[in-house]
């Protein structure tokens, strides 16, 4: 029998307290156990960025974190970016600048760029693709993605 200890987490600002297997990991956690199902798990190995979230407001890959570190900490996943039916600027700036495409890779890309964000908030597009360059996409060719950053960080 795998051995089991009891958290509690806030994940987009709510209290969650579960009983979980110690090797369970953060990403199959939010998704399995909290039914979060915006974070995607890509290559289990934290090179693609498709699993990032925010962990006490820093950006982190889920799949390279165990559930039980995560023991207190305050989460913020890709649910909980919009306000109600409002979505966040980054996500209306994706939308805009057509940022997405097959969508795997944006959720990650979105809280890369929402922790980055919050420490630079008028970044150059070198600063951008920089603070990107850890999330790996298929589709878009990151262009439309840099563009809808930048947009978003210059409030619109």
């Amino acid at each position: 029998m795998t051995p089991q200890r009891s958290i509690q987490l806030r994940v987009n600002g709510r209290t969650y307290e579960r009983t979980v297997e110690v090797r369970l990991t953060l990403a199959d956690f939010v998704r399995e156990e909290l039914h979060l199902t915006g974070t995607h798990v890509g290559c289990e190995h934290g090179i693609c960025g498709a699993c990032t979230i925010l962990f006490n407001g820093e950006a982190v890959r889920s799949c390279l974190l165990l559930a039980v570190q995560a023991d207190g900490a305050d989460l913020m996943t890709v649910e909980g970016l919009a306000q109600g039916e409002a979505l966040h600027p980054l996500q209306q700036a994706f939308h805009e600048h057509h940022a997405l495409q097959c969508g795997f890779c944006t959720p990650g890309f979105l809280m890369t760029a929402c922790a980055f964000l919050q420490e630079t908030s008028n970044p150059t597009e070198a600063q951008v693709r920089e603070a990107i360059s850890g999330n790996i996409c298929r589709c878009t060719g990151y262009a439309p993605i840099v563009q809808a950053i930048l947009l978003a960080s210059r409030g619109g």
